[in-house]
């Protein structure tokens, strides 16, 4: 009798690590949504794909010779492979988003389209390593989310195979529990709320998942938006700055406009005069899209951020230049 109920567990045990392995993402199926490609739409998708979310910067292949890795803009949305030295769990690969029908978004419905951007679900049923920041763009507002995808449809094809992304285990079953489907109505931002408009920007321009220290994938309790994290391309790396309202360490003693010229400082560089990239100005935030952000948007961002709890967290942008003093 003990034998019997040690084998039936055992047996519901092994049939419990199977499921759990083996299971997809909590899916919903894609909308049958057919978006309108008014020419509004599109100059807003455009400006969501080059500036506000910089879908540009991962999903094309970047010049890391040169200083913040302009993208090549004749292979824009054609994907890329992450360099390896990021310390990604995997062979991270952002996938052509061109209108390419073998190797890009040619074949996607505009309902697939949404459900990858929002819900992290892929054509195929599989779930999108989270560093794509679907979990923020939950909070994408409907019309955002379609003026993304009306601006898709516009982006030239590049006929371009990209390796698909590897995920090594364990973080490639946990992350199966990443994606959530979108069951409600996301409206737009009050713009007039200052505060809640610079939530909405500071989630859609993923501000908190550089900003922030990571171990395993996950946010380090009370560290948000304190910095830390560590990036590394080739013989480079940066530190990522804290940008809590610490008044030490952080922007809290920083004005509005001193946060404005930080980004409009970068106005005047073109790819023909960018400097090289050396260690000391090395760095992987993107500059050449988000100096384009609009004053008012500026605003409401820091804004937003001064209301972010102080984390005191010294950072030193470029240590290897440090050690080498």
């Amino acid at each position: 009798m003990k034998r019997t109920i040690a084998l039936s567990f055992l047996v519901a045990l092994v049939g419990a690590a199977t499921w759990f392995v083996m299971r997809g993402p909590n899916a919903a199926p894609p909308s049958a949504i057919t978006v309108d490609r008014s020419p509004a739409r599109i100059e807003r998708g455009k400006y969501i794909y080059e500036v506000l979310s910089s879908c540009e910067d991962c999903h094309t292949e970047r010049n890391w010779k040169k200083f913040a890795a302009p993208v090549l803009t004749s292979l824009s949305g054609g994907g890329q492979v992450f360099p390896k030295e990021l310390g990604l769990p995997g062979q991270i690969a952002p996938p052509n988003i061109t209108q390419d029908p073998e190797h890009g978004l040619g074949k996607w419905t505009d309902g697939e389209i949404i459900r990858a951007v929002r819900e992290g679900v892929s054509r195929d049923g599989r779930a999108l390593f989270p560093m794509m920041p679907y979990q923020s763009f939950a909070k994408m507002s409907d019309e955002d989310v379609q003026s993304l995808v009306a601006y898709l449809r516009t982006v030239p094809s590049i006929n371009k195979a990209v390796p698909k992304t590897k995920v090594d285990f364990p973080v490639s079953i946990f992350m199966k529990s990443a994606p959530q489907p979108v069951t409600t109505v996301v409206a737009a931002p009050d713009k007039s709320n200052q505060l809640e408009y610079g939530k909405y920007l500071v989630e859609m321009s993923g501000c908190e998942m550089c900003h922030s220290r990571k171990e395993r994938g996950e946010v380090v309790s009370g560290m948000n938006f304190a910095g830390g994290e560590v990036f590394r391309v080739g013989e480079f790396e940066v530190v990522s700055a804290n940008i809590s309202a610490d008044p030490e360490t952080g922007i809290g003693n920083w004005t509005e406009q001193r946060f404005i010229d930080k980004f409009k400082g970068y106005a005047n560089f073109t790819n023909e005069n960018l400097p090289p990239a050396v260690q000391v100005n090395f760095t992987v935030m993107p500059w050449l899209g988000l100096r384009n952000l609009h004053e008012d948007e500026l605003k409401a961002i820091f804004a937003y951020l001064k209301t972010m709890k102080p984390v005191r967290n010294k950072v030193e942008s470029h240590p290897l230049v440090a050690s080498r003093l």
